[in-house]
Formats: structure tokens, sequence, C-alpha cells
């Protein structure tokens, strides 16, 4: 007797608030990655949907306006709300207060949703009270005015996205796309999100404390990059790799190297070099059933010990419980 198909999974929802104002490209952030996320199946994994606080049309920032179908009371069935930016958010960006139609509207979102802002988004929540007392961020050339707004919100101007379990905020533009492929990495483990990144054609990951503001985020004509050693490095991960043997590979000084480094990356080649190799601890956790000792050294961490450290400290468990939840090949987190 055949066994039973397994169930479908019933995809998280996450609900879009789209304020008068709002940037298009933004707008379509989580549209685009949480929509391309699939198990194994191919079942989609997030249903997303969109409100606005009337039903109908709602200004952007273009010259055009879009039709949203759906008014605030959506919210109340989010799994997880995403705010994104506004150019119009009024008296929440000039005096830190919300409007009476937006205090209304998020009074619909249920405790424990999870709470998303892309780039001035963050403003409507730290209006609404939910980042007092956590680390958040915006997009750098507001930051200054958005921490004199909301003394009690811990900002951080320089990275690219902010995690703190149930709020996570993030940059501007591209920030949004790695938000939420972050999210998509925490809820289905980096297989998945790794997926949706390779549809859409942007980078799998950049970690969260990477710089905003990269000097240089592409060469100079004329001028060596550092994208040869890079790649000479994802092929060693699990060998010792010292600064001066990637120098070397761009035939640079150290100090060069290190310079050209992170005006190009945004973090050293030691925290771009201990990221990539906690991202194959994470593929090789899901993945396979190897002993921890084998993880750490085709990791590169070298012991048990240290893969424990390294992995405590980027995703805030310790591998047994990052591979005891991701496992299950067709595990689907964000239905917790």
């Amino acid at each position: 007797m055949a066994a039973a198909a397994s169930p479908a999974p019933v995809p998280h929802r996450v609900v879009v608030l789209a304020l008068a104002g709002l940037l298009p490209f933004e707008l379509g952030i989580p549209h685009r990655i949480f929509g391309r996320a699939k198990d194994p199946a191919g079942r989609p994994l997030y249903e997303i949907l969109t409100c606005a606080l009337v039903p109908g049309p709602v200004r952007t920032d273009a010259d055009f306006a879009i039709d949203v179908e759906h008014g605030p009371e959506l919210l109340a069935t989010a799994r997880t709300v995403v705010v994104p930016a506004s150019y119009e958010l009024g008296p929440v960006y000039d005096e830190g207060r919300l409007t009476e139609g937006l205090a209304a509207a998020l009074a619909h979102i249920r405790p424990g949703t999870r709470l998303v802002s892309i780039c001035t988004g963050g403003y409507v929540l730290a209006a609404a009270g939910y980042l007092d007392g956590r680390p958040a961020t915006t997009h750098w050339a507001a930051a200054e005015h958005f921490q004199r707004l909301f003394p009690a919100v811990r900002v951080d101007a320089g990275v690219l996205y902010t995690d703190d379990g149930d709020v996570l905020t993030s940059a501007g533009v591209a920030a949004g796309i790695d938000l939420c492929l972050h999210i998509v990495r925490r809820d289905h483990g980096v297989a998945v999100a790794n997926e949706v990144a390779r549809r859409t054609v942007v980078p799998p990951h950049r970690q969260g404390g990477q710089a905003q503001f990269i000097d240089r985020p592409v060469p100079e004509p004329q001028q060596t990059s550092t994208t040869a050693a890079r790649a000479w490095v994802l092929d060693r991960l699990h060998e010792p790799l010292r600064l001066s043997d990637l120098a070397r590979q761009e035939s640079m000084s150290v100090r060069t190297f290190t310079r050209r480094f992170r005006q190009e990356a945004g973090v050293s080649p030691g925290e771009w070099i201990t990221g990539q190799r906690v991202e194959r601890a994470r593929q090789l956790l899901e993945r396979t059933e190897l002993p921890m000792e084998a993880v750490a050294r085709e990791a590169g961490f070298g012991t048990a010990q240290s893969l424990r450290k390294h992995v405590q400290a980027a995703l805030g468990v310790s591998p047994t419980a990052y591979r005891r939840a991701f496992r299950a090949t067709g595990r689907t987190a964000g239905r917790a």
C-alpha cells in the first residue's frame, strides 16, 4: 500500500502595509523574495498580501498609483507584517507620532506577530513603540534624525539590517532584499534562501552587520579588486587561511589588500571569512548527518567547540539545535 502523501504546508501569511508616498521598488521586495520561496515539492511557503489604510488607489513616489484591494483589517490575519518606506509619513517622520488612522490600523496586529520594516518604514514601528529598547536601523541618511526622534531605540546606522527575533529592520533599498532573504534563511534554511537568491539574481547572503555604505562597491577602472582572492578562499574554507595568502592572490601588500577588501566588501577579511564558514556549516548541518567534529573541519573551524562558539554567536542557537530545527527536508519553520 502506497504511503500517504504529506499534507501541503500552510503558507506563512505576510501582509505588506502600503502607505501613501511609498516606493514601488521597496513595496515589491517582499512579494519578490517571499513569493519565490518553495518547499521541495514546489509549493509556496509564504502567502503575500497587501493592505492599505483605506482600500483603493495609493500614491507612490513615482508617476503612478497602485490599487490596493484590502484594508487594514487584513493585518489581523498576518503572521508577519512588513512596512516598506514612504516619503509621506507626515507626523510620523516630523514628530515621531502616529496619525489616528495609522494607529487604528496597527491596532489590528495580533501579539506575537513578526514585524519587519524596510528603510524609513522603521519610523512607523518606532512611533508605535515597537522598537523601544531594541536595536534597529534605517537608511544611513536618515539615521541621525531617526535617533533624535526616537531616543529609546538603539539605532545602528552602519548595518544592513537588524534581527531582534520578532522585530527586524533594514536599511534602504537593496538592504530590504538582504533582510527578506535573511528571514527566508531563518525560517527555511540555506538551501531555500539560496534558490530564491539564484532566481532573483542577487547575492545569496550579505551579513546584517555588513556596512551600509561601502566606499567602493565596484573597482575603479584600471584598479585591481579582491574578487579573485574571495573566490580562492571559498574553495579553501576548510584550510587554515592567512591574510598574507589572500593578499598574494591579488599581488598586493597585506595593508593594501586589507584596505581594499574593506572598501569593496564592507567588512574585514577575517569577518568575511568567518561569515562564509558559518554559511558552510549551516549547509552541512542542514544537508548532512556528519558529526560535529567533521562539520567543524569541513567549515574551517577546526574543532566542535570553535564551531559551537561561532554558530551560537551568528545564529543565536547551538549547531545541534540548528540541525534539529532544519534537518527535515520539508521543514517549514515559518508556520510556527
